[in-house]
Formats: structure tokens, sequence, C-alpha cells
């Protein structure tokens, strides 16, 4: 009776307050930030074990090794997620609701959003603490973009549509991550090099390239609706997908010429 009774307020306290509506986002987000920090660790202990370079690395090196293992994780379930939300579920289908497409949002995606808000800004940190090991001022804006866009779009639960469309470009990054890990892993001349980078440049055509376009003018479309929202989350819709895109194609032209060189020594 007493273990049943324990439950049953443990089960009260979860409903009523850890995954409260009012508390969802703050929850997901701490969640999110413990949960990167247990892949890091996990993913220092794995790889001291299973991978005999690890021992040669530098300090860095091993910090940028886990930190590459969080982002992959975070881009497998975010990908997967965002992917659900904008070609499966009910939630944002058009005329399926009595809604406006920008105005919809869930208990899922409020909670999904703030995973990914955690996961940014617990990378954001790394990035600053190791500046610029881990990347230069382009990640920085990217992530500040990034978190801007996505807490908007979970604390208002406005423009979750795009924000998600957005998110599905975090589909490329296991591919960027593992670039990276054969590098490390002294396979930059094998065939998996090769073939990686010839899927990453393919993905990153499709989903940071071409798909941006088709987010543009679903914005078009739907620019009346957008404009009922809130101007902090009209601004954001409008600009982020923009600054997001220029760096993509910047970053495109660089993945272009290093598949170019990479096949040219293949030859």
């Amino acid at each position: 009776m007493e273990v049943k009774s324990y439950q049953s307020q443990a089960e009260s306290l979860l409903k009523e307050y850890i995954l409260a509506d009012p508390f969802v986002p703050y929850t997901s987000i701490v969640g999110s930030i413990f949960a990167c920090k247990m892949v890091y660790d996990l993913a220092q202990l794995i790889s001291a074990v299973h991978f005999k370079s690890y021992s040669s690395f530098s300090n860095i090196q091993r910090v940028e090794w886990s930190n590459r293992a969080i982002s992959t994780v975070h881009a497998i379930v975010i990908t997967a997620m965002s992917l659900y939300f904008v070609f499966w579920s009910d939630l944002f289908l058009d005329n399926q609701l009595a809604s406006l497409i920008t105005f919809r949002s869930s208990f899922l995606s409020t909670f999904t959003l703030g995973v990914s808000v955690g996961y940014f800004l617990a990378d954001l940190g790394m990035i600053i603490w190791f500046y610029p090991a881990l990347g230069g001022m382009e990640y920085v804006i990217h992530h500040l973009l990034s978190i801007a866009a996505t807490a908007c779009a979970m604390l208002t639960g406005e423009a979750q549509f795009y924000t998600y469309m957005v998110l599905i470009s975090e589909t490329t990054t296991p591919g960027i991550n593992l670039r990276w890990y054969l590098d490390k892993a002294g396979m930059k001349r094998s065939r998996a090099y090769l073939i990686n980078g010839i899927l990453m440049f393919l993905a990153w055509l499709v989903v940071r390239i071409l798909f941006f376009m088709y987010i543009f003018y679903h914005i078009y479309l739907h620019v009346d609706q957008v404009k009922q929202c809130r101007t902090c989350v009209q601004i954001l819709v409008f600009s982020v997908p923009v600054v997001l895109f220029i760096m993509n194609a910047v970053w495109f032209s660089k993945i272009v010429k290093g598949l170019v060189k990479t096949l040219a020594k293949q030859q």
C-alpha cells in the first residue's frame, strides 16, 4: 500500500508540475542539457575503450570528439521528430484543422523544441568556453539564431511548423561529424571517406539548399497567416531562414571544393 501511495504521489507531481503545460519548455530544456552531459561522458568512456587512436588525441581533440557525439545524437532525434511533424503528423496538415497553421502546437511539439533549445545552449556554451577550437564566429551566429527562433516558437506556440522545417537541415550533421571522425582516424583516403563526402554533398544540396527554397515558397503562400503572429515571431520567420540559407550556400561551396579535391586525389 505504501509503495502504491508513493507511486501515485510521484505521478501526481510529474503531471501537475514537471510536465504541466507551463513547465514543459523549462523541463525539456533542463532535461536536454543533462542528456547532453550524459552523452558527452558516455562518448569519452566508450571511445577510451574501443578506439585505439583516441588515447593519442590532445585534450581539445577529445573534447571535440565527445562534442560531436552530442551533436550527432541531437541531429538524429530532432531530424526524426521534424520529419514526423512536417510530413506525417496531422497537427500541421493544411486544411486539417480549423486553426491557422502558424498557431498550431501540441505538448509533444513544444517539448521537442525545448530539447533542441537545451542542446543549442549546451553546445554554444562549449563553443564559447573553448573558442575558437570548436568553431568560429559563424557557429556562434548560427547557434544564436537557432536558439532565438526555436525558443520563440517554443514559448509562444507560434510558427512551430516553420521551425521544424528549418530543423530538418540537421539531417546533414551526422555526415559532417562522420567526416571529422574518419579524418582523425587516419581514413581520409579511404572509400568510406569518399562515399561519405558524396552523400554529404547530396544531403546538403537537398536539405539545406533546395528544401530551403521550398520553405521560402511555403512562407510566401501563407504570408497572411505569418503576419498574424507576434512581431518578434514575424521577424524571426522572415529573417532566420534567409540568414541560414546564405550561410548554407557559403558552406556548400566549401563542401563542393572539398569533394572535388578528394575525387582528384582518388584518381
